[in-house]
């Protein structure tokens, strides 16, 4: 299966349904990776890329203690598809074990552990959306909105 790498460009909230997405983006490339994901999981990314730890271990930073811990080693983490509008990953290990998880989770830990985050191909060509170099404007504004919004807004 081709992989393609990804960034993490922010977490927002959809309007009127006031669901959390999660948008990533191909590097190197022009494709955009929209993901719904919980209120939870919105807040554990957006502290992620902020850099706020809270004062106990929140679930996915003990995940990634007991990971190191275990000397397990997060290398990467797959986005493999979309079934019936649900999206699917896979943590992947040294040593080569995996592990099935919730996106919104494997991105989670990505960013806590530094490890890769990889969109197959396939996944790429059915939930992916073009967006041309033309387009930087809009990719802005909707960086700006990032900006201006906080990991508290999507609620606890």
């Amino acid at each position: 299966m081709n992989f393609q790498a990804l960034d993490v460009v922010g977490v927002r909230v959809e309007m009127p349904s006031n669901q959390p997405i999660v948008l990533l983006k191909e590097i190197g490339g022009v494709r955009y990776l929209p993901i719904w994901v919980g209120a939870v999981e919105a807040t554990a990314i957006a502290f992620a890329q902020q850099g706020i730890t809270s004062p106990r271990p929140m679930t996915h930073d003990l995940t990634k203690s007991i990971i190191e811990t275990l000397g397990a080693g997060l290398d990467s983490v797959h986005l493999t598809e979309i079934k019936d509008g649900v999206f699917y990953a896979t943590l992947n290990f040294s040593g080569g074990k995996s592990i099935s998880a919730r996106p919104s989770d494997a991105i989670a830990l990505a960013l806590r552990t530094g490890a890769p985050i990889l969109a197959s191909e396939v996944l790429l060509q059915t939930a992916g959306i073009e967006i041309p170099d033309q387009a930087d404007d809009e990719v802005e504004k909707f960086k700006e909105f990032l900006d201006q919004i906080n990991p508290e807004d999507f609620g606890q």
